[in-house]
């Protein structure tokens, strides 16, 4: 039976002097602890924990992600866009016409492999070889699974069961074999898996992207209707990038601009700051609702790939605009956009070693196992986040042959007023994921909890026109009075789909963690 978690488990913060890591499973969160204490620092934990979460919750990630990072250290801020674009030969009429969010029609190039490579490459000090030999060792030798991440599996799996055509031939053997039910603590093996993950770490992902792998992932595309080819696989890159930021509260907040829809919790904490501070807790809820209201209707219309939407953005975030934008808040709920319930899959990890270095990184196949097409043989699972483009012929993020869609996935970071970094933090979830970030973030600073204690905190969840969802556990009082304030109110069942995050931050004797108790995962330190 699948369990429905009806209340988040209470989880203390953790303290730790040296280094810190934090993911959505223990397994993954240990091995990049290992990592640290053998020597590696915070980005090479991090790329551990990545290459883990590909085995050990496959319903959040696999070889076939996006990944998305923003790194801190002596140098300044950096951010990786690992976002892989639609294929040469993708067919936007097909596309459009598609009757099921599953198949060949949502698979991007992969990015993950790419990226672990190349942020080894400029900030890593052990072998990727190390980095990704936990990931190995579990593909291998097997492990068993944790609750939750047994919970989505299963249902993937009662999903795919049906399933007959042609590209779906290798899901079933590769993620319920026979005698695997997949429930907390069965065990798992996925030795193709293991396989792929030793050629990654041999060649450096070349083998991947231009040599035996990309050929299977191409024979196996042409055979079975996808547009993916060896060329797209070659031309992949990631992209090296100065993330953007706002004031709030007297710190500043980064993350990725476009195509990623970080600006969305940009806007919305810049328009959360022009309007001030706010002792009244029914005023404060009530605004943060329409800064994400209005943050999102803003985005939809024309985050994208590409130049234009970077400089709509910038434009956005100067204190004019913001500030303009905010007088038009009033004290009355105002209609959002019809709907953001695009659901997420997605693992968010962060990092922090003993020389100051903070990793915030996201990786997501989206939508639990993406297209649930998994090449035969290689444990290689692909993405679908070709469904995130906009439905409407002419949008900046129309569905289009070699370009980005609108990418959810979203690293955090925070920083002091002066822009000195002070931790990584995310919350994933599909589009809860910005609106995760600014209630965390009113937590954090505007509460001034702990990580812990903000992560734990029960979330509302906007869902469109007037419509917000409240987690069970939320403040009964003031969901009646958001709902006198024209706010549609609704109650979930479950803690599902309000998004689960981590965060790292700095501490005047070392640093402090969180791990959101809405998945398996933990925080760990030393």
């Amino acid at each position: 039976m699948n369990p429905v978690i009806q209340r988040i488990p209470r989880r203390q913060a953790l303290y730790a002097p040296t280094a810190m890591v934090a993911t959505s499973q223990p397994l993954a969160a240990a091995a990049g602890l290992e990592v640290l204490r053998d020597g590696g620092n915070a980005v090479d934990a991090a790329i551990t924990m990545a290459a883990t979460l590909t085995v050990v919750e496959p319903t959040g990630c696999g070889l076939g992600s996006d990944l998305m990072a923003i790194i801190a250290g002596p140098a300044g801020i950096e951010g990786y866009i690992g976002s892989g674009r639609t294929p040469a030969g993708f067919n936007p009429g097909a596309f459009t016409a598609r009757q099921s969010p599953r198949g060949w029609h949502g698979v991007t190039v992969p990015a993950a492999p790419r990226a672990w490579a190349d942020l080894a490459t400029r900030y890593g000090r052990l072998p990727l070889e190390r980095l990704l030999a936990p990931a190995i060792h579990y593909a291998q030798e097997g492990f068993p699974l944790s609750p939750l991440i047994a919970a989505g599996w299963a249902r993937a799996v009662e999903e795919m069961r049906p399933a007959t055509r042609p590209e779906f031939a290798g899901f079933i053997p590769t993620f319920a074999p026979t005698g695997f039910v997949a429930a907390p603590g069965a065990r798992f093996t996925n030795p193709d898996l293991a396989a792929t993950l030793r050629s990654i770490a041999a060649s450096r992902a070349e083998d991947f992207y231009t040599g035996a792998l990309a050929e299977r992932i191409t024979r196996f595309s042409r055979d079975t209707g996808g547009w993916l080819r060896a060329q797209d696989l070659a031309t992949h890159a990631g992209e090296w990038i100065q993330p953007q930021a706002v004031s709030f509260r007297g710190y500043r907040v980064f993350e990725l601009p476009p195509p990623t829809q970080g600006g969305v919790a940009l806007m919305a904490l810049g328009l959360l700051q022009a309007l001030g501070p706010t002792q009244d807790v029914v005023e404060a809820a009530h605004w943060s609702i329409e800064a994400i209201k209005r943050a999102f209707t803003a985005a939809l219309e024309v985050i994208a790939d590409g130049e234009e939407a970077r400089a709509w953005l910038g434009a956005t975030l100067t204190p004019g605009m913001l500030g303009g934008a905010a007088k038009g808040i009033a004290t009355a709920a105002a209609p959002g956009p019809e709907s953001t319930r695009l659901e997420g899959g997605t693992v968010y990890l962060a990092a922090a070693d003993g020389d100051g270095l903070l990793v915030s990184m996201i990786q997501s196949n989206f939508m639990g196992f993406g297209s649930h097409v998994v090449v035969p043989g290689t444990g290689i699972s692909l993405a679908n986040r070709a469904l995130c483009f906009a439905p409407a012929h002419g949008h900046p993020n129309a569905p289009h042959p070699a370009r980005r869609p609108y990418n959810t996935i979203i690293p955090g970071l925070l920083a002091d007023a002066e822009g000195c970094p002070l931790g990584p933090f995310g919350v994933m979830g599909g589009y809860m994921q910005p609106q995760g970030h600014v209630q965390v973030l009113r937590r954090l600073i505007d509460a001034g909890l702990d990580p812990q204690a903000a992560l734990q905190a029960p979330r509302w969840r906007f869902l469109g026109g007037h419509k917000v969802l409240a987690e069970p556990g939320f403040d009964t009082a003031l969901a009646v009075a958001l709902a006198r304030r024209g706010h549609d109110m609704e109650y979930a069942a479950s803690t599902a789909g309000f998004g689960c995050g981590q965060i790292i931050l700095r501490h005047a004797n070392g640093y402090v963690a969180g791990s959101d108790g809405r998945a398996d995962g933990a925080a760990l330190g030393y």
